[in-house]
């Protein structure tokens, strides 16, 4: 067996290569052209045909993964990135790599955790399509968000705001004013510009949308990894808001609890405690999708509309710790609830007798099960 470590970039990767006795038999760079990298798996594969491989994670993985699953690779290994030191070069990362792989290569071939390393799951095809569309759908809003608050930005310029046809500003009336409102020569062109794009970010995200809701439409009732349909129960969650939460958490099992996945989408609190200083919680982590936290922040303001119980627990934490803590405990909340949905199967129930001992941290809870 063979434990391989990569520092990838864009043009290059660095590699180092272990034997079974822990010792150094290969050290280079291997430029990332096709033919290059299909050299060096090739001389590979002729010393052992049976590898095991650690990289960190990166923007561009995917090729490199499909590689090494095309080239039977034992196992992946895919983690996050240390904190950059001022001693750090491209071989020295690829080595401290294939170290940390040798020395913990039973416990990462069984599946256990290993101390002080944070693996990184691999998606299957499908929810990595998800990701991928989910992600484009949020980029296009916010690109049109921009588009609008721009317009606005040149009403309010020259005081015009208060002509604007309808209360809200999206209207097709809106629209037809905007196309003739008198405006110096250079704004006249921006607008034109500006409701051009909007048109045409319209067009994109009702595309985007109609394959969103397709995807979700094709998944099977009965699938427990994959099932957005079932979180379209709870208050507020659509087509576009529970794919982004179902593709980011993949199999449900892989969290043995509501807390793991709470932790997972960085929603717990940090803590500093060290020596005789304990119990010194700070903001939550922040750790893992930002995609989730946005989709669950928006969930919240739907979930208080309908849900009675919920919003009286909301309101007892936001009289003792403000609205902010309040609102992050709300999310939590809901991260304990989809957990017991996903892993139970059950729909969501609204204004349930029983709430559970939640506190300022969203614990407790299972309104689902």
């Amino acid at each position: 067996m063979l434990y391989l470590g990569i520092d990838q970039h864009s043009k290059q990767i660095t590699v180092c290569i272990r034997n079974e006795d822990g010792q150094t038999v290969l050290r280079r760079q291997v430029s990332t052209r096709p033919e290059k990298v299909e050299a060096f798996f090739d001389e590979l594969t002729e010393q052992d045909s049976s590898f095991m491989a650690i990289l960190e994670v990166c923007g561009f993985n995917d090729w490199l993964i499909a590689k090494l699953r095309e080239r039977q690779c034992q196992e992946i290994v895919l983690i996050h990135p240390d904190k950059t030191t001022k001693k750090k070069t491209d071989r020295r990362d690829a080595n401290k790599l294939c170290e940390m792989l040798w020395l913990n290569r039973q416990r990462l071939a069984d599946g256990k955790r290993v101390q002080g390393l944070r693996r990184v799951w691999i998606p299957n095809q499908q929810d990595k399509e998800d990701r991928q569309l989910t992600g484009l759908r949020k980029r296009l809003a916010q690109r049109k968000t921009q588009t609008l608050n721009r317009i606005r930005n040149l009403l309010h310029r020259h005081n015009i705001m208060w002509d604007y046809p309808t209360k809200t500003f999206q209207t097709k009336r809106g629209r037809q004013w905007l196309a003739t409102v008198s405006l110096p020569a250079i704004d006249r062109t921006e607008v034109d510009i500006l409701l051009a794009q909007w048109k045409l970010w319209d067009e994109q995200l009702s595309q985007v949308d109609e394959q969103i809701v397709a995807r979700v439409q094709q998944t099977e009732p009965g699938q427990i990894m994959s099932n957005p349909q079932l979180l379209m129960t709870a208050p507020g969650v659509s087509f576009f808001s529970g794919l982004t939460v179902v593709c980011h958490i993949g199999d449900i099992h892989r969290f043995p609890s509501p807390r793991s996945l709470a932790n997972y989408f960085g929603l717990t609190p940090s803590c500093r405690n060290s020596g005789v200083s304990n119990h010194r919680l700070g903001s939550i982590t922040k750790e893992g999708s930002a995609i989730v936290r946005f989709v669950l922040g928006q969930l919240v303001i739907h979930v208080l509309k309908r849900d009675s119980r919920m919003r009286a627990w909301y309101q007892r934490i936001k009289k003792r710790r403000g609205s902010k803590i309040a609102r992050v405990a709300v999310m939590r909340k809901l991260v304990t609830i989809f957990w017991h949905m996903l892993t139970h199967q059950q729909p969501y129930q609204c204004n349930r007798e029983h709430l559970g001992s939640g506190s300022a941290k969203g614990t407790g809870g299972r309104r689902a099960a």
